[in-house]
């Protein structure tokens, strides 16, 4: 699967998401999203004859709390979904550091290669980066409007964790593993 095929798949829901709630409301947008989530993580499959870890965890959180939405009426579900997950996964990395596992190296070691150390640091900052989500979430559902939430959710969120991300590249070259004798006579 192309990179560009990867994206649409990972990125359309939140999109559609954004352009139903503009155009309507929060509930029919919670239910294109769930209904996109479910074809993306298919497609997905059916392409790829598998799904990446990270769209199927954030799949399932859609479903369950889009689905607790519409079936309950209640936007609180898709509001605190964000909270949750990021929470989730705060934990999870914590919870790692603490039985030292490095989690974060397990997902993305084949995309990068660092020693420990290198990992451990950006494990440090992607848990506190996630409990940071989690409380921006909090407090942008809480204090705004539905439709600033959702704005902020796309254009907010995504942009910051992309810097967030781009900042922690000097991490990942100070601690850069040098490449295998073969990787480099494959070159």
């Amino acid at each position: 699967m192309n990179q560009l095929t990867k994206m649409a798949l990972e990125m359309g829901p939140l999109v559609l998401f954004f352009a139903v709630n503009a155009t309507t409301n929060l509930m029919t947008a919670t239910a294109v999203f769930v209904a996109a989530t479910v074809v993306a993580l298919a497609t997905s499959y059916a392409l790829a004859r598998t799904i990446p870890v990270m769209p199927l965890i954030g799949g399932v959180f859609v479903i369950v709390f889009g689905g607790l939405t519409l079936y309950l009426d209640d936007e609180l579900f898709i509001k605190i979904k964000p909270t949750i997950v990021n929470l989730l996964f705060a934990s999870i990395l914590f919870g790692g550091l603490a039985a030292r596992k490095l989690f974060l190296k397990l997902v993305l070691e084949s995309a990068f290669k660092a020693t420990d150390e290198g990992w451990r640091i950006l494990t440090w900052r992607w848990a506190f980066f996630f409990v940071f989500l989690a409380v921006v979430n909090e407090i942008v559902w809480r204090n705004f409007s539905t439709d600033t939430w959702v704005a902020f959710k796309v254009w907010g969120i995504m942009p910051i964790t992309m810097v967030f991300g781009l900042a922690q590249v000097p991490v990942l070259m100070k601690h850069q593993l040098p490449e295998e004798e073969g990787d480099k006579a494959a070159s």
